[in-house]
C-alpha cells in the first residue's frame, strides 16, 4: 500500500504542476481497475531503410534569417516552435516539481531547433501528449515538429515524415527486485503494461511465452499499475524504462533488448524544407559535440556508464 500510494501521488503531482505549465495535456491519472489487453497487430508494411531521411543542405541558413516561402519562415514569423512532447518521461520530457519546467533529452534537443531557427533556445511553445496522440497532432498542423521518444517505423512514415535518428533504443523490461524473470521470455502469461500506440505492442505478441500485454495512456500510469500490483512489469524503450527504474527503488530491468527502436523527430510530410533543416541541425549537434553533452547530462549513469557515439544519420537522396 505504502508503494502505491508514493506513486499514485507522484502522478498527482504532476497534474496539478500541469496546470500552471501551460502545456495543454491533463496529465496521466491512476489506472482504472479493468484494463484493455491489446489485439494482435497487423504485419507491418515495408519502406526499404525505415531511417533513411532526406539530407540537410550544405549550410543553414543563419539564426533570425530564415528563407522567404519556408516553413522555417513560418515558424519564425510567428515567434515561436510549436512543439509536441512528454511532460511525464523521466530523463526524455518531464515536468520538473521544483521549478515548473519541462525538461529532459528530448526538449534539450528540441531547444538545438530553436536555436538555429531564432538564435534563442527557449522560443518553443510545448504541447504535451500522449504517445497515441502524436502523428494526428502533426498532421492537423497543432504542432510543428514532435520530440517524444519517437521510434520510427514505415507505418508512420506513411502518414509522416521523420528526421535522421537522434537515439538509439531498445525494448527491455522492468519488473520487481524479487522477481526471478530473467527476461521478457519468462513472462509468459504475465501481465505487461505498455502504452497505446507503442511499437512495443507487435513485439510483445511476437513472444513465444505469451506475455499478456496491457495498455494504458502514459508510462506514469504503467508505473502506478506496477506499483499496486495491477500488472507483473512493464516493457517499452530502455531510456523510457531508465526513467521509470529512478523512480521506483524496488524495480530493476532484465534481459536484453527483443527490439531496436530508433527515434527520430517527427515532422509532417508537407514541409520536405523543414525535414532538411532539421537534420541540419542534428549533423552539427553530432559533429560539434552537443549531442554527447546531452547524452552525459541526462542519461550517464542512469543508462549506461559512459557517453556512446551518436548514431550516424542516414540519407536517401
Amino acid at each position: 500500500m505504502r508503494r502505491w500510494t508514493a506513486g499514485l501521488l507522484a502522478v498527482l503531482a504532476v497534474a496539478l504542476l500541469a496546470g500552471c505549465s501551460g502545456a495543454t495535456r491533463t496529465a496521466a491519472t491512476a489506472p482504472q481497475a479493468a484494463v484493455a489487453q491489446a489485439t494482435p497487430s497487423p504485419p507491418a508494411p515495408t519502406c526499404g531503410n525505415v531511417v533513411a531521411s532526406l539530407r540537410p543542405p550544405a549550410a543553414l541558413p543563419a539564426p533570425g534569417q530564415m528563407p522567404a516561402g519556408s516553413y522555417m519562415r513560418t515558424i519564425q514569423d510567428r515567434g515561436r516552435l510549436v512543439a509536441g512532447v512528454s511532460q511525464d518521461t523521466l530523463l526524455f520530457g518531464f515536468l520538473d516539481p521544483f521549478d515548473g519546467q519541462i525538461k529532459g533529452f528530448d526538449i534539450d534537443v528540441l531547444h538545438q531547433i530553436a536555436q538555429a531557427i531564432f538564435g534563442d533556445p527557449n522560443k518553443i511553445e510545448y504541447r504535451a501528449m500522449t504517445g497515441a496522440e502524436r502523428i494526428s497532432k502533426i498532421r492537423d498542423g497543432s504542432v510543428d515538429i514532435v520530440g517524444r521518444t519517437f521510434t520510427i517505423t514505415c507505418d508512420r512514415r506513411q502518414q509522416i515524415d521523420f528526421s535522421s535518428v537522434y537515439f538509439d533504443a531498445g525494448d527491455r523490461v522492468l519488473v520487481r527486485r524479487d522477481s526471478t524473470a530473467k527476461g521478457i521470455q519468462d513472462l509468459g502469461g504475465k501481465k505487461v503494461c505498455t502504452t497505446n500506440g507503442s511499437t512495443t505492442i507487435p513485439h510483445l505478441n511476437a513472444v513465444p511465452s505469451k506475455p499478456v500485454p496491457v495498455l494504458l495512456a502514459d508510462f506514469t500510469d504503467c508505473l502506478v499499475a506496477f506499483q499496486n500490483g495491477e500488472v507483473d512489469a512493464i516493457a517499452t524503450d530502455d531510456a523510457i524504462l531508465a526513467g521509470l527504474a529512478k523512480q521506483d527503488p524496488y524495480a530493476k530491468f532484465v534481459g536484453d533488448r527483443f527490439s531496436d527502436e530508433p527515434y527520430g523527430l517527427g515532422l509532417a510530410l508537407g514541409h520536405p524544407e523543414f525535414t532538411r533543416f532539421v537534420n541540419g541541425v542534428l549533423d552539427q549537434m553530432r559533429a560539434n559535440g552537443t549531442w554527447a553533452n546531452l547524452y552525459r547530462t541526462w542519461l550517464v549513469p542512469s543508462l549506461s556508464n559512459a557517453v556512446p557515439a551518436p548514431p550516424a544519420a542516414a540519407y536517401k537522396d
